[in-house]
């Protein structure tokens, strides 16, 4: 591990969803191209996947199903967000999901302050947004929460400050979320790169690289 990873794996007791979820409750997904989970399964709508992903949560005893992180996907193809014939296809998910219910608390993983929040409304986008920017030993860096509910940011404001483990935000329903099922994507970004309110949570396979180095694994900080 380098340096920065270092530091978000010495923190302890992060959360990002309902602490009342424990990890015990928590299994593994694959839901990349090679996944045989979903080799069987023609997922075609947001009401699909959530079917399944309840199904797979009731089949697995757990209450939250994660995972994504560097995966290569199928789910971006029916969005021109990251399929369409003027830019290199995006399917390299650099985030990590949670799936679980909608309106299932949001929490900071620090300590924190608003950086920006927007809603990315296009299709396949993440719906309403929130980034927190923290510093510890005096390294500056953020967190992206996507989909949630459109109440999560009506009434925030730009360096309104968040101690670890509060109530940021609800998860959105597919109405809302950009038309997914339940989840959050979470995010860990050292460079924001001017961006407010988004940053890419799927890159090319051309910008892996680029990504990978700015973009952690989320769950050093989980623990997960």
């Amino acid at each position: 591990m380098n340096s920065f990873e270092e530091l978000l794996f010495s923190q302890e007791d992060c959360y990002v969803i309902d602490k009342n979820l424990h990890y015990k409750h928590y299994v593994p997904i694959d839901l990349s191209v090679n996944s045989k989970t979903l080799i069987h399964r023609k997922l075609e709508t947001s009401q699909d996947y959530e079917i399944f992903l309840d199904d797979y949560l009731n089949q697995k005893g757990a209450r939250v199903a994660y995972g994504g992180y560097l995966e290569k996907r199928n789910l971006y193809q029916r969005s021109t967000i990251f399929n369409n014939s003027n830019t290199e296809q995006r399917n390299i998910h650099i985030g990590l999901d949670l799936w679980t219910k909608a309106e299932t608390p949001v929490l900071a993983a620090l300590d924190g302050v608003i950086h920006s929040f927007q809603n990315n409304s296009s299709h396949g986008d993440y719906g309403p947004t929130i980034i927190l920017k923290h510093t510890l030993n005096n390294c500056e860096f953020y967190t992206l929460y996507g989909h949630l509910t459109l109440e999560s940011i009506a009434l925030l404001k730009i360096n309104q400050s968040f101690k670890k483990g509060d109530e940021i935000a609800q998860l959105g329903k597919s109405n809302v979320n950009g038309d997914y099922a339940p989840h959050l994507h979470f995010q860990i970004i050292k460079d924001i790169e001017g961006f407010r309110g988004d940053y890419p949570g799927v890159c090319s396979e051309k910008d892996l690289i680029k990504y990978k180095n700015n973009c952690p694994n989320p769950t050093l900080l989980l623990k997960i």
